[in-house]
């Protein structure tokens, strides 16, 4: 007798801990197939991040399961306000449960709810270390629309003397740089608006509307990090004659899985790029980030492979390509 599978809605925020917990664990379980060289993701910290959401975004989550075990998960995430024709997806089936159709009928399931928010265009990511996911998305009718190359320092080989000149400021330099893991209040709305560079990052073929952020949204991130258990820095650099922010670089770390940094957005506004900002950041973050994360042996970071500018910093720096991560865009026709 075969056992028929099927697909059932999953409220997170409202699931017993144990029923998130086996969320969790298939997340670590793929996580471990994909990158097994790397320090294992904790289960009981993927099971708070399924119910994190700002306050203008809703989800639809769903899962296949075989008892207690959770074999297939699927998450659609999108803004009430914002980017109203998008929509984001996250897919995971078990290692031991590939090739049975499970994805596909999460995946339909997915594309019911975007149908039914009216969401015409559905984004996601894959990894090329784990192949099975761009099969995957080709099967779906995706296309790739921003390819990322995700690269890796080896912090050990960092070059001091590099790092002492890239922060080295002429005479009478006018920037100053700050360190924050929670904003100050005083300059939520510089970071805010510092934040909102971003948009000038390469989109390849995206069709996505530039983001407003809002200090509402910072608050809610960094809430959400400290319930994550994660560390996040920022470091700014301050132009002191007007009190802009223009520049400004993020690290992310998990003392749980302490040889890895994750590296987040660096941006510097247009109109102060030429004056070294970013290698001043960059270099100054590293240094910082080994003094206040205990045991980081790697940074990784992903850069849009036509992102010249920052990929040539990075290469400087010593980061080397370690894989290759490409976000997808599924268009939805709108159904007659």
């Amino acid at each position: 007798m075969t056992l028929t599978l099927t697909v059932e809605p999953f409220e997170a925020r409202t699931a017993f801990q144990e029923e998130r917990l086996a969320v969790g664990e298939l997340l670590a379980a793929g996580f471990l197939h994909a990158f097994p060289e790397d320090p294992p993701l904790r289960p009981e910290q993927e099971a708070v991040s399924l119910t994190h959401l700002n306050s203008t975004e809703r989800d639809a989550q769903f899962v296949i399961r075989d008892g207690t075990r959770v074999l297939a998960w699927g998450r659609l995430s999108w803004d009430t306000e914002q980017n109203l024709h998008n929509a984001h997806a996250r897919l995971t089936v078990h290692p031991q449960a590939r090739g049975r159709g499970l994805g596909t009928q999460v995946a339909r399931e997915l594309e019911r709810v975007a149908r039914r928010e009216a969401r015409t265009t559905v984004t996601f990511g894959t990894t090329d270390r784990n192949p099975d996911g761009e099969a995957f998305a080709r099967h779906l009718g995706a296309q790739p629309a921003l390819p990322m190359r995700v690269s890796r320092l080896d912090m050990t080989a960092l070059d001091a003397a590099q790092l002492r000149a890239w922060q080295t400021r002429p005479d009478g330099d006018e920037y100053r740089l700050h360190v924050w893991t929670v904003v100050p209040d005083e300059y939520l709305e510089r970071v805010v608006d510092m934040m909102m560079v971003m948009n000038t990052a390469p989109k390849g073929d995206l069709d996505m509307d530039d983001w407003v952020i809002t200090p509402q949204m910072v608050r809610e991130w960094e809430a959400m990090i400290v319930e994550a258990g994660e560390t996040r820095l920022l470091m700014a650099a301050e132009h002191l004659p007007s009190g802009r922010l223009d520049g400004y670089t993020e690290v992310f770390w998990d003392q749980h899985r302490a040889p890895l940094l994750y590296q987040g957005a660096t941006a510097v506004r247009p109109e102060a790029r030429g004056l070294g900002l970013g290698k001043w950041l960059k270099a100054a973050m590293l240094e910082h980030a080994a003094q206040e994360c205990p045991g980081i042996h790697w940074v990784q970071t992903n850069n849009a492979n036509v992102n010249a500018a920052m990929l040539g910093i990075n290469v400087a720096l010593g980061f080397q390509p370690w894989a290759q991560f490409t976000e997808w865009q599924l268009r939805l026709p709108e159904l007659s």
